[in-house]
């Protein structure tokens, strides 16, 4: 198993990862930085090529959670950091910016949820991760997962429900904007 090849292969996927926990574009290049820092002093440690990915990620995970003691602050709500590359391609302009928009809208709500539940939002249900991945991540139980997703998904409904209207567009396009009388 080649570092570079894991570095190539990984690298994209786990500074957005970074970038969707810390919403900080200069802390996650040096979060992303030390987790390849980390791969690369200890990939002869790696006893399953297969758990590579999982491996990675944990670690990212864990470099966050570690920055986020270390500043004893939550990170500020900020959409603004989701760049266009986290918008699966689509033909036509009009298309990419009504999924642009709804993409804001949704992850500015997720970006409220508490770190816990956000992080297995964004492993599952963003990153498209295993239940089992995500366990070997989080360093907890596939159990643990499912109750973490339940409770995330619940969470981000109520809020989606309270802080967003959806509408239909007229080109059958489902449409999220905030509640203008919701303070954010």
């Amino acid at each position: 198993m080649d570092f570079w090849d894991l570095h190539e292969q990984h690298y994209s996927q786990v500074r957005k990862f970074i970038v969707s926990l810390v919403r900080d574009e200069w802390v996650a290049d040096d979060l992303t930085q030390e987790t390849f820092t980390r791969l690369h002093e200890h990939l002869g440690t790696l006893r399953d090529p297969s758990k590579a990915s999982s491996w990675i990620f944990g670690v990212a995970h864990n470099l966050c959670v570690d920055h986020f003691r270390k500043v004893r602050t939550s990170p500020t709500p900020d959409a603004e950091n989701w760049s266009q590359e986290d918008i699966d391609d689509e033909p036509g302009v009009q298309k990419q910016m009504e999924r642009r928009q709804m993409s804001d809208c949704v992850r500015a709500q997720i970006d409220l949820l508490p770190e816990s539940l956000r992080t297995v939002i964004l492993l599952m249900d963003i990153m498209n991760f295993s239940q089992q991945e995500a366990a070997e991540i989080l360093g907890t139980t596939v159990g643990n997962v499912k109750v973490r997703l339940h409770r995330a998904r619940k969470k981000l409904k109520d809020l989606l429900d309270v802080r967003c209207t959806f509408q239909v567009d007229e080109g059958s396009v489902l449409i999220c904007q905030p509640k203008e009388d919701v303070e954010g």
